[in-house]
């Protein structure tokens, strides 16, 4: 049961293999991305359950203590974000990593569209990641954002916005890859919503092992009565109350 409200959308396809590539554009094209659409629309965002299997959830957290694969590890009470640890990834980005990236982007692309029409604002952004990505580059931002978190008993993640730099995709995308209930207690995702004028708005969102929430990350339209009107968002994670807990986030663009 989902008591968010978010809508739920599973794929009829087996999960991407570590190649990633056409494996994860399979999957990803057989999800109902209008339902998917509708639901970041109304609520800011979308379930994809079951994008990734047990042994692929398995295969990426175990790349945390593998440091190679990283660009630099930060500790979050250092810089006060909260409590925990994430490593971003080097380029080039694993296989299936990489694959979900691209295969990810176009789909989400259609709803940043229409999302920067309704707000007026004047970014659009192009069909394919990699021209997006040129984008980034060309204005400084080079380093790649994918991440890895982990987190321990007692760790949270304080509400934030992932921005790197002038240019920022507005849709991210997080999978979970531990299973609540086994490997870890606590640690929901949950997103806030600032309405001008009104009292802020929490969306805790319910996840299973692979299952992955694609969410704004700063601002999104909503319709009023009269017209469209823009709220802000920031996203966290609530305390670990036991276990361990594993997450990749992906983020389209890239960081000064």
């Amino acid at each position: 049961m989902h008591a968010s409200g978010e809508t739920m959308v599973r794929g009829s396809k087996e999960p991407p293999t570590e190649g990633g590539g056409a494996s994860a554009e399979t999957c990803v094209a057989a999800y109902d991305w209008e339902a998917l659409a509708a639901s970041l629309d109304a609520h800011g965002c979308a379930v994809l359950e079951g994008l990734l299997g047990a042994e692929e959830c398995a295969a990426i957290a175990a790349l945390y203590d593998e440091p190679d694969h990283f660009r630099s590890h930060v500790v979050m009470a250092r810089h006060g974000f909260g409590r925990g640890e994430y490593r971003y990834f080097d380029y080039p980005l694993p296989g299936l990593i990489g694959g979900l990236r691209t295969a990810l982007y176009p789909r989400l692309a259609v709803v940043a569209n229409d999302w920067n029409a309704r707000m007026n604002v004047a970014e659009r952004y192009p069909d394919r990641h990699a021209e997006f990505l040129e984008r980034c580059h060309a204005a400084g931002q080079g380093r790649p954002t994918p991440l890895l978190l982990r987190y321990r008993e007692g760790d949270f993640n304080c509400l934030h916005q992932d921005l790197y730099g002038d240019l920022a995709f507005p849709i991210q995308v997080a999978i979970l890859l531990s299973e609540p209930g086994r490997d870890f207690t606590g640690g929901e995702f949950v997103l806030t919503e600032q309405r001008p004028r009104m009292q802020s708005r929490a969306e805790v969102v319910p996840l299973r092992q692979g299952d992955a929430v694609a969410f704004a990350v700063h601002n999104r339209p909503v319709q009023g009565t009269k017209a469209n009107y823009r709220v802000n968002l920031r996203h966290g994670v609530s305390r670990i109350r036991s276990g361990h807990r594993h997450t990749v986030g992906i983020i389209f663009h890239d960081a000064r």
